[in-house]
């Protein structure tokens, strides 16, 4: 099986809001590829940028390249303006690879190996973010003289995935943290955040912000001006729930914004999920379906091993959008399914009381809509079951 770009049949209608209108289960099934793959649309990627550009005016993008680094969305979106955000020297290389220069790059992992700094700084990026006397320690023996960011601990509760018991500071210590990193040498550069991933409320940029505000206060009384605010990551892509939109995310930070001591000259952002998850759409093929006590379980050849991860990370369940090759998905008399991958490891269990039509049977296909983040990112071929095969359609400047 081969990564390629293929044609497609456009349909006006999909089967759900987040599914793109090219990527139609009626499309997908002229795909004469064998499951599973995963099918990226780059038109969507480029219309969500845009989208999200026009909600965030004055906000570069520097796009969270963890969740989905294949070099077609690298480049759609580099050919679109949007620079990038790495977390390693292995993710800065993929960028040299496609002629992304890395001074324009930022490093927002806030503790990173002292060679990877060093590497990074040589290859010519010169921002990176800390959050602690260790890493401003490293920073200035691998960097000297680089361009520091501090990364706030702020509310994530109402996120899906919340970051802050591993990484972050509060203000009183980031405080003086800016302050020993002018002491050595360092440039103090910027404050970022993280609201925590797939974030379910406007507040929390609010909040988040208004900490950035009164770190820039305390720090303009010292004489030091800081040149950017990183909003960080954590705008929701939309799947089933109802996550608030990018233009009421963006309304909330404009307003913040203009309350700041002053606005820096880089107002930055680190979209991810946000830009890529719903322009890609998973097909796995069911190999067996079975009866276990009082459940009806459908094995796949694909779980958590191979990209589907993500619903085994939260409490309550993960909401992709589904479709199936049966005719008349929509209207067929449905069962609650329990829906578990093809390896050997009953962990690999992914969803519980999933609604889907009650003839399914094996040979059948289920889609996954939203699922263009943190899928073949995560995927293996644990067991010897191989990831998704990756294809694109779109792209056309």
């Amino acid at each position: 099986m081969s990564t390629g770009t293929i044609a497609l049949t456009t349909s006006a209608d999909a089967p759900a809001a987040s599914w793109p209108a090219a990527l139609h289960p009626d499309a997908l099934r002229l795909i004469d590829v064998p499951t599973p793959y995963l099918v990226t649309d780059l038109d969507t990627v480029a219309a969500r940028y845009a989208a999200f550009s026009s909600a965030l005016p004055g906000v570069s993008t520097f796009y969270a390249m963890k969740c989905n680094p294949s070099p077609e969305i690298l480049r759609t979106l580099a050919d679109r303006g949007a620079s990038f955000e790495v977390a390693s020297i292995g993710e800065l290389r993929m960028l040299q690879a496609l002629g992304v220069d890395p001074a324009a790059v930022l490093h927002s992992n806030p503790v990173k190996p002292v060679g990877q700094i060093g590497a990074a700084a040589k290859a010519g990026l010169w921002r990176f973010a800390f959050d602690s006397p260790g890493e401003l320690a490293k920073i200035s023996e691998a960097a000297p003289g680089a361009a520091v960011y501090v990364r706030l601990r702020v509310d994530d509760s109402t996120s899906v995935f919340p970051l802050s018991h591993k990484f972050g500071t509060d203000v009183e210590d980031a405080y003086d943290l800016m302050l020993l990193a002018q002491r050595m040498g360092l440039r103090p550069y910027g404050v970022t955040f993280h609201v925590g991933s797939q974030c379910e409320s406007t507040g929390a940029w609010r909040s988040a912000i208004r900490a950035a505000g009164e770190l820039m206060g305390r720090l303009l009384a010292d004489g030091i001006t800081l040149e950017m605010l990183d909003l960080g990551g954590g705008f929701p892509a939309r799947y089933i729930a109802g996550e608030p939109s990018i233009e009421q995310i963006g309304s909330v930070i404009a307003d913040e914004i203009a309350a700041l001591p002053y606005r820096p000259a880089l107002i930055a952002a680190e979209p991810g999920r946000h830009l890529v998850a719903e322009s890609s759409v998973m097909a796995a093929t069911i190999i067996g379906r079975e009866i276990r006590g009082d459940e009806h379980w459908l094995f796949l050849e694909v779980g958590a091993y191979h990209g589907l991860i993500e619903p085994m990370q939260t409490a309550g369940g993960w909401d992709y959008p589904m479709w199936s090759s049966i005719a008349g998905h929509a209207s067929v008399s449905r069962l609650r399914y329990t829906l578990t991958g093809p390896t050997c490891d009953s962990s690999d269990t992914i969803a519980y009381g999933v609604e889907l039509p009650a003839t399914l049977t094996v040979g059948d296909v289920l889609y996954f809509g939203s699922a263009g983040a943190y899928t073949l990112a995560y995927a293996s071929s644990f067991n010897g079951f191989p990831p998704p095969t990756p294809l694109f359609v779109g792209g056309e400047r």
